[in-house]
């Protein structure tokens, strides 16, 4: 049975911790390293429903996309949420790990296997991290073109399963070279162009670089901060099941996008 040391190690190796945003915090964030670890859960984010779930099905370690904690702490109580949540975690001895924007970033991160489930060529990082050749912020790519701007948003719709996505831009305008850039990824809107692309694909992003990118004719296409993660953390645990075929590994099956369309 692995340690958790051990499985951290192969999550470094699948995205080295050196990768992360300067802000973030990643790594084992709650946890004893030598403890095994025989049932992994991985989710995009520690919530109740997740924590739930976790401590019912007796997992030794989540792995979640967004840190818990995230911001340092000076007190750990039952009186705010996050602190329910770490404590209910730490008394059913379920240790938590997070690459967040190591795993963004990394080689076969969830930016370049979103590039790759849209069908870009050519895939390459909108800014490269010079550390690790191959990895970097976001992606961007070419399409065989060029395509209209409502057929990017129906290869979005199919390689993320979602009913509806939000498109910024005429429908019928051509895209050649697609930007992508999971979770809050509209800051890269202006690397993107630089990049030359005309197309561009995100989590969410604000209203005026929503109006930034018509007045600079960049067509986008805006799935949801969950829907543009939440398949990342899907195929993490599916790689990780492949490489500790005797440890249980599973997706969580509780959690869901917060925000709905009525």
């Amino acid at each position: 049975m692995p340690t958790i040391h051990e499985i951290t190690d192969l999550l470094k190796k699948f995205a080295p911790l050196k990768l992360a945003a300067e802000w973030d915090n990643v790594g084992l964030l709650v946890g004893q390293r030598n403890r095994a670890a025989n049932r992994i859960m991985t989710c995009l984010t520690v919530t109740p429903h997740s924590t739930q779930e976790a401590i019912a099905e007796q997992a030794d370690l989540i792995i979640t996309h967004h840190p818990l904690p995230f911001r340092p702490i000076t007190r750990l109580t039952d009186e705010t949420p996050d602190g329910r949540l770490l404590l209910r975690l730490i008394e059913a001895k379920v240790a938590i790990y997070s690459p967040h924007t190591a795993f963004d970033s990394a080689r076969s991160g969830i930016n370049q296997n979103l590039a790759e489930g849209l069908g870009l060529t050519g895939i390459q990082p909108l800014t490269t991290h010079e550390i690790d050749a191959g990895s970097g912020d976001g992606r961007y790519g070419g399409v065989s073109g060029p395509i209209e701007l409502v057929e990017l948003a129906r290869r979005v719709k199919t390689f993320l399963a979602l009913p509806q996505v939000r498109v910024v831009g005429e429908l019928s305008q051509p895209v050649t070279r697609i930007g992508v850039s999971c979770g809050s990824g509209g800051s890269l809107l202006a690397t993107a162009r630089e990049q030359d692309c005309d197309g561009f694909v995100t989590g969410e992003t604000n209203f005026h670089t929503c109006l930034e990118a018509m007045a600079t004719g960049i067509g986008c296409v805006i799935t949801g901060h969950f829907a543009s993660e939440r398949f990342g953390v899907e195929q993490l645990a599916n790689h990780l099941a492949a490489e500790l075929p005797d440890t249980k590994v599973w997706a969580s099956h509780q959690e869901a996008d917060p925000i709905c369309t009525v």
